[in-house]
């Protein structure tokens, strides 16, 4: 073999080699990227702990809504999911496993805002970020969706007034203010109490520990032995929840009184429909889950939450300063339900008015 020839191998052999590297040395720069991309996206790890399941609102429209407008926001994003079935102690367990999973952010809808506190601190010292969702927990939360509480109060007790026209003060209602753990209901009762105080007698009040029906089904069944049912002109119910309980007793007692509620649960709008409630009040679900999911994909992606997003600015239980986002709930009545439930997407008409409802839906225009 001539050098020349050598030479010429040698080079090409070089050449080859170099290339091979190069190419060795893109496919890991893209494994590198692809890696690094990965971790981008687990970069978002979001904990979403919601509080119990009796009422419908949770399963059927907070969790998916929520998780929905989360993965339009960040197609990455892990989403670990608790539901606490009421109990303050499950919850403050759910906290720590999410924690321990790495979860950056939680949104948090607290079984007992005071209990829930220790945790909120916890996740505080650990860098994850708390958006209290709903319900306001006490401690470092970082911000705050629900709606107007007072005003959703304020809406149920004047419907309560309205319905009972002259008869205001022809006899006593009954209120059942909600759970004692839930610093909504405080702001319910304080609201209904606003408008109702001095304009009607309040022959029974009543807290109602988790918001159990079958607990208001037997306050209710109570006051109308003590009270006499002669004597009951209404019933404040904080949430439909409550109200289906409630309505029960009045049933079984015979008695047919204005009755409240909140949630426009489905069998509250049906209630509605044949008249053994009478309003419920409607914070739509959609625009409350896809605003914590905002805030939540944000900061779990570093960025500051706009005034848009953050309009005002409430004081928790703990005296924190929270920025925050309130809602404006909405009073649904046999007469708006398809421009309120139905056009909003809560429920289709078919799903209201099934055979036992289908001749109130003529009368109201649903059909």
């Amino acid at each position: 073999m001539t050098r020349t020839l050598r030479a010429a191998i040698s080079v090409a052999g070089a050449v080859a080699l170099s290339l091979s590297l190069g190419a060795c040395s893109s496919d890991a720069d893209q494994a590198t990227n692809s890696g690094t991309s990965a971790a981008q996206a687990g970069q978002v790890k979001i904990g979403l702990l919601l509080p119990e399941s009796k009422t419908t609102r949770y399963e059927k429209f907070d969790r998916p809504y929520i998780e929905a407008k989360i993965k339009e926001l960040a197609p990455g994003a892990q989403i670990d999911y608790y539901n606490a079935a009421e109990s303050p102690t499950t919850q403050q367990q759910q906290v720590n496993t999410a924690l321990a999973k790495g979860d950056k952010v939680l949104i948090l809808d607290a079984v007992d805002s005071k209990s829930i506190q220790s945790s909120v601190q916890k996740a505080n010292a650990a860098g994850v970020k708390v958006v209290a969702y709903d319900r306001l927990a006490q401690g470092p939360v970082d911000s705050y969706v629900s709606y107007d509480n007072k005003k959703v109060g304020q809406l149920q007790g004047q419907a309560l007034l309205d319905a009972l026209g002259g008869k205001a003060q022809s006899g006593v209602i009954v209120m059942h203010n909600g759970s004692p753990t839930d610093p909504n209901a405080a702001e319910f009762k304080a609201g209904a109490h606003s408008v109702l105080d001095g304009k009607v007698k309040i022959g029974k009040e009543y807290d109602t520990p988790n918001w159990d029906p079958n607990n208001a089904n037997q306050q209710m069944s109570g006051a109308i032995a003590a009270l006499g049912k002669d004597n009951i002109v209404g019933v404040y119910s904080a949430n439909d929840g409550l109200a289906a309980g409630i309505s029960t007793a009045l049933k079984a007692a015979g008695l047919s009184v204005p009755l409240t509620g909140q949630d426009a649960q489905l069998d509250a709008i049906q209630r509605i429909l044949i008249g053994t409630q009478t309003i419920t009040v409607m914070k739509p679900y959609k625009p409350e889950a896809d605003i914590a999911a905002t805030m939540a994909v944000d900061f779990a992606q570093g960025k500051p939450l706009t005034k848009d997003l953050v309009p005002t600015t409430v004081t928790s239980g703990s005296g924190n300063k929270v920025p925050a986002n309130l809602l404006t709930p909405i009073v649904v009545d046999k007469s708006n339900i398809g421009d309120t439930v139905v056009k909003q997407g809560l429920y289709t008409v078919n799903e209201i008015c099934t055979p036992t409802y289908e001749a109130a839906c003529q009368q109201a225009g649903l059909k």
